[in-house]
């Protein structure tokens, strides 16, 4: 079972985005019609297993930003929704996809995709996304916004096979672990942040700006991701504590885990993560580990350091309500741990 963990002396409340869902609530309600439209089809599996994802939560925090970013600049078209359009596909077709990679059995709470239709409709639905996905960024006619998204699905498959390749690999070293989440999820951060600029037509200098802001929180995000699956809950994961551990996955409390331990501890690592003897006990002898040798505190300090990245990506930006909204955010991140 899972163990949580006060993971912070000086425990405070959660930060709140209620800014940006409050400068995006009339943008989203648009998004949120253009998925319900773009996600329906004659067969019949695909609109049904797109409700399935569509209603089972999440705070789309990825197509805010895009619309937080465009806002930012001054932009007034409609070019903006079709691209947080774009960008929540492609977060939901890897997210169909990650769970068949992973064998996942809850996302959010709620059974998977896969686990009610099966692996093959889940690949197949993710497929027919992401091509709706480029459908819509083709319709809003920036090539710029265009080839920063394509080149965003192309990293973030690559990041995919890398992690297969550090998968139970206990000699994974942090830099490795890194260039996995770099691609895997903060491609899609970045993306989503700088195609703002682009169809706002703001200075190179700004989508520089914006693109770091996503990159940096993209990190942030997924590490806290990693050290709440150690001492959080399955609320703040959207998962089941310990799907990690469960899954063989090496992720960063693992690793500096397993390099700052005896040679005793590094032979249960090897148990563990290798041979899959990961049940219960196994987990919560993990997590002691990992306070014994401040892995999980040092895996928020690494969150914390990207995300003052973030912040000082934007900082020589013009002060807006957006910028201010995009602050919001990285608190937010950070805060799940907090």
């Amino acid at each position: 079972m899972g163990v949580v963990l006060n993971l912070e002396d000086g425990k405070r409340g959660a930060a709140s985005i209620d800014r940006l869902i409050g400068l995006t609530n009339d943008d989203m309600a648009r998004v949120n019609e253009l998925i319900l439209s773009k996600a329906g089809s004659d067969v019949e599996l695909i609109p049904e297993l797109a409700r399935h994802l569509i209603s089972s939560g999440g705070k789309r925090l990825r197509p805010m930003v895009t619309l937080a970013a465009a806002q930012m600049f001054g932009y007034a078209g409609e070019g903006h929704v079709k691209l947080a359009t774009s960008v929540e596909f492609m977060h939901t077709a890897t997210l169909l996809h990650d769970d068949v990679v992973d064998e996942s059995d809850m996302r959010r709470g709620k059974k998977t995709a896969r686990m009610i239709w099966g692996n093959q409709a889940s690949v197949l639905v993710g497929d027919f996304l992401l091509g709706q996905a480029f459908r819509l960024m083709v319709d809003v006619g920036s090539l710029d916004a265009l080839d920063v998204l394509s080149a965003a699905a192309a990293v973030i498959a690559e990041g995919e096979v890398m992690q297969l390749g550090v998968s139970k690999n206990l000699e994974t070293t942090e830099d490795e672990y890194l260039s996995v989440i770099k691609a895997k999820t903060a491609a899609l951060f970045s993306a989503a942040a700088e195609v703002g600029p682009i169809i706002a037509e703001a200075t190179r200098n700004d989508r520089a700006a914006l693109r770091s802001f996503g990159t940096n929180l993209g990190l942030a995000f997924q590490l806290v991701d990693d050290a709440l699956d150690y001492g959080g809950s399955t609320t703040d994961l959207g998962k089941n504590v310990g799907d990690d551990f469960r899954e063989g996955k090496v992720t960063l409390p693992v690793i500096l885990s397993y390099r700052r331990g005896a040679e005793e501890e590094r032979l249960f690592w090897k148990r563990a993560i290798e041979e899959d003897e990961s049940d219960d006990a196994a987990l919560e002898k993990a997590i002691g580990l990992m306070k014994r040798h401040g892995a999980i505190g040092d895996t928020i300090g690494r969150a914390r350091h990207f995300g003052e990245i973030a912040r000082d990506a934007l900082a020589p930006l013009k002060n807006t309500p957006q910028k201010a909204a995009l602050f919001d955010v990285i608190d937010f991140c950070i805060s799940r741990v907090s």
